[in-house]
């Protein structure tokens, strides 16, 4: 602010470039000094002298420009951006909306549908889509400050009225309402229940229909109610706990900071069903050189094909080379002997894995790190099988592999920090939010997954329908429903662990159901749609009716409906209203205290580890932080209560029942989540 003041009364300058250090133009606020009581000067006064000054003023733009670095760069009389600048305006991310100027000034360059699209998804644009935006006025691949200076004294004493973005109207649309209601319609589908894009939508329509000034005043009123939300420090603690993630520890004492990483240049993919497709690309697409085996020669085939189809699609998207040539396929598994690391995605049978594991050990040179992408099978004994157990570590990617961005990297009883280490940085190279989770019966994700489901079993035994449970999972803000998302993944997948569980016994028509099974309650129902052959969108019927087998539009059923009345007339159980505040109540509450067990186990270190699984691999709303932070908001005393509420009428299901954090949490006066450490500490060192 100095420096501009300056600049600008000097009457030997005559004209201004702003740039900024070290290759970077700015990168906006400092998220750290966000909070009621956020101090330091504004920029909105700054940005109002920039644009009065009657010097040309240059933004030299390299590095990013983001958030208040581009309203920066919007306020300069002109642009100049290096080519591989990255642009955009990403405070939507962290439940707020731009705030000095950004949704008022982008509308009147580069017109309202494009910024409806930046502002509403925080979307970040390389410097070549930014020119054609309009946004840029040059790019340059030489010195951007070099080529910022040479351009300002080009323009010298030129007139600057229209280079002023505030004196100018946004760009004429011919049905305006047409344009922000149906945008309106877009956002609250895709971003369901979140406020901030909602806000977005309306400053940028303030920027449409009011004056400069009286759209500024718009913009920070919103901005306002926005800062203090709590989704804005839902979003702002889930970007902290995306990068806390990195810093991870064992249990033995090894983290981050001390142990090492290998490198990874060639690695091996063994079996190439959907899940080794997904990471086969992925790994090609991170530069990793790939062997992909599948002994199946008509599989290898389709694997070939899909893997090729994929990466060109993705090359076409982001105008990159596809990787293709990084990939070797082969069906004999020796073909594995040279690489740094295997991935073992065969089907999930622990028998067969450990058949594989026990050849890898022999055929791989030594020092292979070898891993197993299983979701839920004991790592150990995959371990055992060979002749290095500390080489062997987990690697749960999740489906589609190439597209989500979660990874869980498992580590064993015998697990070196080495081998943990680098199967966390080949994570991070692949694009992945990698998480260190220890060895437990579904780690942490499925094993917390499970009451879930239950739950949602139990409410449709007591009266509850799959379109209620659904509807009000999905107005909490899950892309889909638990009985929709059982679909989408196939029912068959969870009859099989259950059959092998020795849990699904066949049903039939007039056979016994038996609802306890193990001392504990169990409910059939899934059993049942999959022994009627209903196993979701593949076979167009499940909990819904598809229409067609591989249909996607999910309907009512009036078949489920009928098996559900003559379910509980079989158990003799009388169907009772539920309401939407139950529904939550038992699915979110048996789950979070499945987490706080895991926490109190220790098989995960931290509640950002778990709220960062929950959030980048299973839906949880990112507005609402996470299973942990949204426990923490909700009250932990008002979740003790309701669980212990629901144990006293539902003895016979254990995770109902308030685990010892949980309690302990509550007793120490409800701490907030990032001080939950000190006590599950010393839970664990009893341990």
């Amino acid at each position: 602010m100095e420096s501009m003041k300056k600049a600008l009364n000097d009457p030997k300058v005559k004209s201004v470039v702003i740039c900024g250090q070290n290759g970077v133009f700015c990168a906006g606020a400092d998220i750290k000094e966000f909070g009621p009581n956020i101090s330091g000067p504004s920029i909105v006064p700054l940005i109002y002298d920039i644009e009065v000054a009657n010097k040309p003023v240059v933004a030299a733009i390299e590095g990013s420009a983001l958030g208040g670095g581009l309203e920066l760069a919007l306020t300069c009389h002109y642009r100049i951006a290096h080519s591989k600048t990255r642009l955009g305006l990403p405070e939507v991310t962290l439940g707020l909306l731009p705030g000095a100027g950004g949704t008022q000034l982008l509308p009147r360059l580069i017109g309202i549908p494009a910024s409806l699209e930046l502002i509403t998804t925080g979307r970040h644009i390389t410097a070549a889509e930014a020119l054609q935006l309009g946004l840029v006025d040059h790019v340059t691949q030489s010195d951007t400050v070099d080529s910022a200076v040479k351009f300002a004294l080009s323009v010298e004493g030129e007139p600057l009225d229209s280079r002023r973005i505030s004196k100018r109207p946004c760009p004429h649309l011919p049905d305006l309402d047409a344009v922000f209601e149906a945008v309106m319609q877009k956002v609250r589908q895709k971003f369901y229940g979140a406020i901030a894009p909602i806000a977005c939508v309306q400053a940028v329509r303030a920027a449409a229909t009011l004056p400069f000034s009286e759209g500024m005043k718009r913009e920070q009123q919103l901005m306002s109610t926005l800062f203090t939300s709590g989704q804005a420090r839902a979003l702002q603690y889930s970007f902290f706990a995306q990068r806390a993630v990195g810093r991870w520890s064992m249990p033995s004492g090894a983290s981050w900071n001390t142990s090492k990483a290998r490198p990874v240049h060639r690695a091996a993919v063994l079996g190439l069903g959907t899940m080794g497709r997904g990471i086969t690309v992925a790994l090609a697409q991170a530069g990793v050189s790939v062997v992909a085996v599948e002994i199946q020669e008509k599989q290898l085939n389709e694997a070939r094909e899909h893997v090729y189809a994929t990466l060109e699609r993705g090359a076409q998207q982001s105008g990159v080379s596809p990787s293709c040539a990084n990939i070797t396929y082969s069906h004999d598994i020796q073909a594995v002997a040279d690489v740094d690391l295997v991935i073992e995605a065969v089907l999930e049978d622990l028998s067969l894995k450990e058949k594989v594991f026990q050849q890898l050990s022999a055929i791989c040179k030594p020092g292979t790190l070898l891993c197993s992408n299983t979701s839920s099978l004991d790592l150990n004994c995959l371990a055992s099988q060979t002749k290095n157990p500390e080489l062997v570590v987990g690697m749960h990617f999740f489906a589609p592999a190439h597209v989500m961005k979660l990874l869980e990297v498992v580590y064993g009883s015998k697990s070196s920090p080495e081998a943990v280490a680098t199967a966390m940085q080949l994570g991070k190279k692949m694009g992945k939010i990698s998480v260190a989770v220890g060895n437990c019966r579904g780690f942490v994700g499925n094993r917390m997954l499970k009451p879930y489901i239950e739950q949602s079993y139990f409410l449709l035994e007591e009266g509850a329908t799959p379109e209620l449970v659904d509807k009000a999972l999905e107005e909490f803000g899950f892309p889909m429903g638990v009985f929709r998302m059982s679909d989408l993944s196939g029912l068959d997948v969870g009859w099989r662990v259950r059959k092998e569980d020795g849990l699904a016994e066949p049903v039939g028509t007039s056979g016994q159901i038996t609802r306890l099974r193990g001392g504990r309650r169990y409910s059939p129902l899934g059993d049942i749609l999959c022994e009627h052959g209903r196993f979701g969108q593949k076979t167009g019927l499940g909990w819904y009716q598809y229409g067609r087998p591989g249909g996607r539009v999910a309907k009512s059923d009036p078949w489920v409906f009928n098996l559900l009345e003559e379910y509980r007339a079989r158990l003799g159980l009388t169907a009772r209203p539920i309401d939407q505040q139950e529904v939550l109540e038992r699915c979110l509450y048996s789950l979070i205290n499945e987490g706080l067990c895991i926490l109190e186990e220790g098989f995960a270190s931290s509640p950002e580890d778990i709220d960062v699984i929950y959030v980048f691999g299973y839906g949880w709303p990112k507005h609402r932080g996470g299973p942990m932070f949204y426990a923490s908001m909700v009250g932990l005393a008002t979740v003790l209560e309701r669980l212990d509420h629901y144990y006293r009428s539902n003895p016979d299901v254990p995770s109902l029942k308030p685990c010892k954090l949980l309690r302990q949490l509550v007793a120490s006066g409800s701490p907030p989540v990032h001080k939950w450490k000190e006590i599950t500490k010393k839970i664990q060192n009893r341990l």
